[in-house]
Order: C-alpha cells, then structure tokens, then sequence
C-alpha cells in the first residue's frame, strides 16, 4: 500500500514535514491512561468476589497506615464509570488521536492544518479525563453508562470534539492527495456520527453548577441512550479502529489492501446499519415492540459488513502469514481482527429476542464487551504502538522478546476473562429462570445464583490481571524504546499545484445520479415495508425486490459510470462528508422522532407513574450518585420467571418521570423495580449498613457514610423547578414548601427507624446519648432520603381506558398551570383495591 493514490509528478516540489509530536504524546497519554484504566478495572473485578475491596484494599497495601474503611469514594459504584470512562476515552481515545493524526498526514500529504489546533486538543482532552477522573469518584455523575460525566465536563468535551475534528477537515481540505483512501471515509463516519450522538444524548437542564438533568425521561431516555451507548461503540470503538485497521495492518504486512471493492461496501453498509441496533439493548422490555423488531433486524443485517471488513484484514496478510512467527506486531494484528469478527458475531446473535432473554443483564454481555474493548481495540493499540514506536523515535524496538511475552500473556489473559463471562452469564441465566417440578416456583433466589458463579468471577479477576501485567511489560518496552533514539518527524516530498483539481463536484452531480437515487427509493420502500399494516407491506416488500433487480442491473449495466461517480466523490470531501452525515442520520431520525413526540404522560394508556415527592427526589439522586444502577435495574421484562420473581412486568408509563431512566443494564442484585413496601424501613437501614446481616452472601459494601453525611434538600428548589419544565405534574410550590415536605416525610422516617431501634454507626465525634437526639440527627441524613427513594419504586396510578369512539375524560388537579396538566382522567392505585390474596403489583410510599 501507498500513502496516497495517485502517481501525480507535476507541479512545484516541496518537502513536507509532519506534526509527529502530536502522535508521540497522544500514544504516551494512551498507554498511561491504559494502566489507570485497566488497574481499576482489576480492582473493581476482585470487589465482586471481596466486599472488602470496597475501601479496604488501600488499607491493606498500606498495612493499616491507612484507614479507607466506609470511603465512599472507592466502592463499585464509584469505580466501575471510571473504568469504562478511561478505558474508552483515555485509552482507546488518546490511542484513535495517535493513529489518526500518524496516517491522516500521510495519506494527505500534507501536515496537519494547525498545530495549535493539535496542542489545544491534546490538553484539552487530558484535562477532560483529569477532570473525570475526580469528579466520578466523588459521585458527580448524570447516572447514564458512558454519559456520566457533569455537564460542564460534556460542554468541554464538544469543544474539544469540534476542535479535532475542523483541524482533520481543515487538513483534508489543503491535502496534496486528490483521492481519499479508506481510512479517511472511516473517520469522517467517526467525527460526524460521535458529533450527532454526543449533543443529542446529553441535551439536558442544568439545576447547579454540578447537576443537571436530562430533556429525556423514561423510555424516551432509554432509547436515546443505548442509541448512544451502542453507536458509542460502533463509532468510537469501531470505525476509526477499522480506519487504523486499513492503514497500518497494510503497512506492517507490506501488502496492499486484499479488496478495494469489499472496503467499499463495508463502508457504507456499516454506516447505514450500524444506527439502527441501539434498540436492542432493550429487548423484552417496555420499549415498543416495533422498535425492538427493527433493532434486532438490522443487527442481523450487521453480520455481513462486519464480516467483510474482518476477511478484508485478515486476507491483506496473504503471501505475508509467515511474518505471524517473528513479527510480534502482526501477531497483535491478526489477534485484534481475528477478535473483531468473533464480537460482531457475538453481537447480532445476543440480539436475537430469544437469546437476549437469557444473556441480557449477566455477565455474558460483560464477556462480549471486553472482548471489544480488550481483544479488539487493546491488541490493534498495542500492535500500532510496537509499529509506530521505532519509527517515531528512529531506533529499533527495544524488546522483541518481551512485546511476544506481552502478547501471549495479553491473549491467555483475555481468553480467560471473557471465556469466564460466558460460562457465568450462561449459567446465572439458566439458574436465574430454573423452576421445581410444578412450573409455579423459582429454585434460586438472586443472591445464591451470583454465589455459584463465585470462581468464574475471580477467574475473570485473573484474566484481567494478566491483561493488565502485559501492557505494563508495553510501557516498559516503549519507554525503553524512545529512550534508545530520539523523537523524529517523518517528510515525504510532493509535487504542489497551483490550481488542485480536487473540491469541484458540483451538488447536482452529488445527488442526481443512479446510486443515489436507486439507494434511496430502495430505503423508502423497505422502511414501508415494515411499517405498513398486513398486505400493503408485502407490496412495499415487493417493489423493493424489484427496485435493488434493477439497481443490481443497472450498475451491471454502468459498471464504469457508477466507479467513475464514486471516484470522483472520493475527490471531494465535503460531499463526501454530506452523504455519510445522512447515511447515519437517517436511522436515528426513525427511531427517535417518533418516540420522543408520541410517548409522553399524555398519550400513557394504562399505568403512570406518580411523581416523586420532594425528599424522594433528593434520595433519587443519592442513589444515582452511589453508582447503584451499576448493579440494580428497574425494568421487569416481559418473561415469565421475571415476572414470578419481581412482580407483574413493567410498563411504559411507569418510569415516565425519570430524568435519567433507571433501567440498567446489568444486574449483580436483584431488580427494584417494585420495591415499594416489601420491607420495612428499618431493614432498608440495615441493609446499607451492613448487607452481610442480612444476607451473608452478599457482595455489597457497607454504606455507613450514608448515615453521616447531610441530604442536600437546599438543591430541591431547583431542582423541581427543572422537573416542572420538562412536565413532570408538580404543584406549583414555594422554596419554603418544597423544603417544609421534604423535611416533614424525614422526620417520618426518621422516627419509625428510632421506634425500630436501629444502630446508627459510631463516626469520630458524633455523639448520640437519647432516642431524641438520634432521631433529630438521622433525619437530615442521607440514608433517610435513600429510603425514602427506596420505597417509592414501583408506585404508580391506574389511567383508565379511552373508550373507542369517545373523547377522555379529564381531571384537573389544583394548583397545576395548564401545560402540566393531564389529558385523562387518573385513579389512584391503592393496596385495599386487590384482594386479600392477591399480590398487589405496587403499593404507594406510606
């Protein structure tokens, strides 16, 4: 492979010299990152098999010099958005900025448009993960997986977005390479997509300098974040890796590209498609059906581009497989590829409805992301590394044999890690749903089934460690490398026109043409064809049969004008850049619009959920801030020993007013989605204090500091406020009002623990000596408002039918201004409604 495409001599000679400072720090920004990243994934992997790592280990390495026992700062929930954070955004982040700018450069011809750009966007990117890395521990989080970071930190991360990406177009666009190759088309797909999915996913009300909350609540929120979460992977993790990928895997073998053609269609297939499968990480639950049918669909349709990009790697190394026993680089190459293909296999089928039942929520989906994030994007970071390090520095590697040593330790490592996944997710499933004899009765409660999968889980403890203990062996070797030479910037000499002939397809020449308008009518009728009811679908289904005979014909046909169109679309790359933006918009745009406009409290037919009062709002943001969606959900899906295990399955409307939605993603507790009543207040007390007195198997941490530490009720305010602005029903109410509730509903609270006696855990100058002074110190905790958040899960009314035909009757409530009024008439839902024998499916707060 070459650096560019064409063979052009004329023109005036120049020696360009690249910006590789800018590569040479963002890899050295990598690598650190990767080991922070990676030790806390080791650390919060051992607290799922020792509780005591929940604040304890520090005290442990330090022989008890150091007291962490209750540090809140260092729990699971705590950790585990650090983890994911800097695992994607310092490690795999800083590693995409090396490799893009490295082979952008070259593959223009050019240097980078602007080097302060470059500076600005290096510091200003550490300083984000610096920044994240504070604010995560501390619990200032937005409470949503890979969107947790406080809002001013999101507003510094478009920035600096931005910033990189008008520095790579303003790079494109002084180019001295007319053709753009591969690599570039994937990550133009990168900074357009990432742009569109970080605004609309973080579009939120700020309440405080520290807190805001989402514009987006319930399912609405649901669909908007795993329409993020999931393209967060596919753009983030996987494009720009495809683009180093077709760059620097060609370059190591010393072989061109196996197919032109195949990159073709991988590229703009995978654009397309990728969109549309977020949805699937909300299968069988309160998501519209036609939603989950459309993401389980087009993850299907996934398999084939991903495949074709991962043969399209793996035969460029033809003529050059006898390299695999020497060059410990194309051993992390051909592993990295090789994990590629075995992730977008895993994931079209964990997104079949039938196998999601079983997988979603385990440990299975853990295993799958960390073959992505570890096998995929670790080894092609570390095979760029080992590549790159000689020839930034100008020096040989300086361990061959330790880069093999790394390796073999980094594939046994994550070999181990995810096979463990497999085994536990599997079995946990199959547990989890496992019934007697009669069909009517579980075998296993919650906590049981996470202990017998208690050696699978420090077995992927012991991967991780493995993995962790090959890339410190990377940065002793790259450190080592770079000390042997000395930093260099590459050159490459160019011929200069005056007049570049590139930049001037005109827009009808864009748009009016065979491939663009077979593709189009080809979308419109299959998206027809599966929204149309019964028959006129098969119509829909029929013509678009037809129209892609034809556009297969046509281009049979006119072979040569449609290579010539795209070819000369490849020399232009603002539109180029144009019909990726509305290849990917177009997916997101179907699926969003509809259900952010149409599913609203208004529109709910069957349960609503009452809003929270003033404290249980506060206690809502506790629960946030302690990670605790990290391991609970609040989503009862539509299967038969979920439903026997938690109560009735849960509906659309009750979870209406949760800004940020709360249905999680993986469960290492039970679900609280009807938790409301099942225990007393004073077992909720114990329970954070110390789980262990309730349940001995528990993996929990103790939640003493809960018991210390003040509930900010001053925020409330505010906070309702916001609330009031994106429709949740609140009254209108007074600073004085909303502060009198909330302190009248703790004191409730506080009392019956007092009258339960509860111990209050000891803490260094707190001294407690009657029942009144227990009582008047518990009541401003922020254990108080947890439990009362606790006890409201669940609580809902019942909206009654519309009759066919008639208009809905309404209810107005005093005190509510027109626009947060309801549109149906709402009756409350009461226990004593139920018969005696009859499992209420929830019961208000009492």
């Amino acid at each position: 492979m070459t650096d560019g495409m064409s063979n052009q001599k004329s023109g005036l000679k120049q020696t360009i010299e690249f910006d590789d400072k800018s590569v040479r720090w963002f890899m050295g920004a990598s690598i650190v990152w990767a080991l922070v990243a990676m030790l806390v994934g080791v650390i919060i992997a051992f607290q799922m098999n020792f509780w005591q790592m929940n604040g304890k280990f520090i005290e442990w390495l330090t022989f008890g010099a150091f007291k962490t026992e209750g540090l809140e700062y260092l729990t699971f929930g705590r950790l585990r958005p650090l983890h994911t954070n800097a695992a994607i955004f310092a490690f795999v982040g800083n590693m995409m900025f090396a490799g893009i700018y490295y082979s952008t450069q070259r593959l223009c011809k050019c240097r980078t448009a602007s080097d302060l750009l470059s500076r600005i966007h290096f510091w200003g990117w550490q300083l984000i993960i610096v920044s994240a890395a504070i604010t995560l521990p501390i619990g200032l989080t937005r409470g949503k997986e890979y969107a947790e970071l406080i809002w001013p930190i999101n507003i510094a991360v478009a920035v600096i977005w931005l910033v990189f990406g008008f520095n790579f177009l303003w790079t494109l666009k002084k180019r001295n390479e007319p053709s753009l190759y591969v690599a570039l088309w994937f990550y133009i797909a990168t900074i357009i997509t990432v742009t569109v999915l970080y605004v609309v996913n973080h579009l939120q009300i700020p309440t405080s300098w520290t807190h805001a909350y989402p514009v987006f609540s319930g399912v609405q929120d649901a669909l908007v974040q795993w329409w993020y979460g999931h393209n967060a992977v596919a753009f983030f993790l996987t494009t720009p890796m495809l683009g180093i990928m077709y760059y620097f895997l060609p370059k190591a073998a010393d072989r061109p590209v196996y197919s032109y053609r195949l990159s073709i269609i991988h590229f703009w297939s995978l654009v397309f498609i990728y969109i549309w499968a977020g949805p699937h990480h909300l299968l069988n639950t309160a998501l519209p059906k036609w939603l989950q049918m459309l993401a389980m669909f087009f993850s299907l349709m996934l398999w084939a581009p991903s495949w074709g990009g991962m043969l399209n790697g793996l035969l460029t190394l033809r003529g050059a497989w006898d390299k695999l026993r020497t060059d410990p680089v194309i051993k992390f190459f051909v592993a990295a590829v090789t994990f590629y293909g075995m992730c977008t296999f895993e994931g079209p089928l964990l997104a079949i409805r039938s196998v999601n039942a079983l997988s979603h929520y385990t440990d299975w989906t853990i295993g799958h992301v960390h073959s992505g994030t570890l096998g995929w994007n670790g080894f092609l970071a570390a095979g760029m590394f080992y590549w790159l390090a000689p020839r930034l520095w100008k020096t040989k590697l300086w361990s061959v044999p330790l880069a093999n040593m790394h390796f073999w330790l980094g594939l046994i490592g994550i070999l181990l890690y995810v096979g463990s996944m497999w085994v536990a997710g599997i079995m946990q499933g199959l547990l989890l749903n496992q019934t007697d004899e009669t069909g009517t009765r579980l075998i296993y409660e919650f906590a049981e089934t996470v202990d017998k999968i208690n050696l699978l889980l420090l077995a992927r403890a012991i991967g991780g460690t493995l993995f962790l203990v090959g890339f410190i062996l990377l940065a002793i070797n790259i450190y080592k490398t770079a000390r042997s030479g000395q930093p260099v910037n590459g050159t490459v000499e160019v011929y200069v026109e005056e007049e570049k002939k590139q930049d001037n397809m005109t827009w009808g020449n864009v748009f009016r043409n065979d491939p663009i308008a077979y593709t189009f009518w080809i979308i419109v009728f299959m998206l027809l064809w599966f929204f149309l009811p019964p028959f006129a679908n098969w119509i829909a289904l029929a013509i678009t049969l037809i129209l892609t005979w034809m556009a297969v014909r046509a281009f049979k046909k006119s072979t040569k004008k449609w290579s010539d169109w795209h070819e000369t679309l490849l020399e232009n790359y603002l539109p180029f850049t144009v019909l990726v933006f509305i290849a990917m918009f177009i997916g997101g745009a179907i699926q969003i619009i509809p259900t952010v406009t149409v599913n609203r409290a208004k529109n709910i037919e069957d349960r609503l959920q009452v809003p929270y009062t003033p404290l249980e709002l506060a206690g809502r943001d506790i629960y946030i801030s302690e990670g605790c969606y990290n391991c609970h959900s609040q989503m009862i899906r539509t299967l038969v020993p979920e439903v026997m295990r938690y109560g009735d399955y849960s509906r659309m409307g009750e979870s209406i007013y949760d800004f940020p939605f709360q249905w999680g993603s993986k469960r290492t507790g039970p679900d609280l989605a009807r938790e409301a009543g099942k225990r007393g207040d004073d077992w909720h007390f114990a329970h954070m204090m110390n789980p262990r007195s309730l349940n001995r198997q528990s993996r929990m941490p103790n939640y003493v500091w809960l018991a210390h530490q003040d509930t900010d009720i001053k925020a409330l305010p505010s906070k309702i406020a916001v609330q009031r602005r994106l429709g949740v029903p609140y009254e209108a109410m007074t600073k004085n009002v909303i502060l009198d509730k909330a302190k009248k509903q703790a004191q409730e609270i506080a009392s019956r623990l007092i009258d339960a006696q509860i111990s209050i855990p000891e803490k260094e100058g707190v001294k407690i000596a009657s029942s009144a002074e227990a009582k008047e110190y518990l009541q401003s905790k922020q254990i108080v408002a947890l439990i009362a958040y606790l006890q409201k899960l669940g609580t809902y009314e019942e909206v009654e039918a519309k009759p066919e035909g008639t208009h809905q009757s309404t209810t107005i409530k005093p005190g509510l201004p027109d626009t947060y009024r309801p549109s149906h008439k709402v009756k409350k839902k009461a226990a004593e409604e139920k018969p005696a024998t009859e499992k209420p499916a929830a019961t208000p707060a009492k």
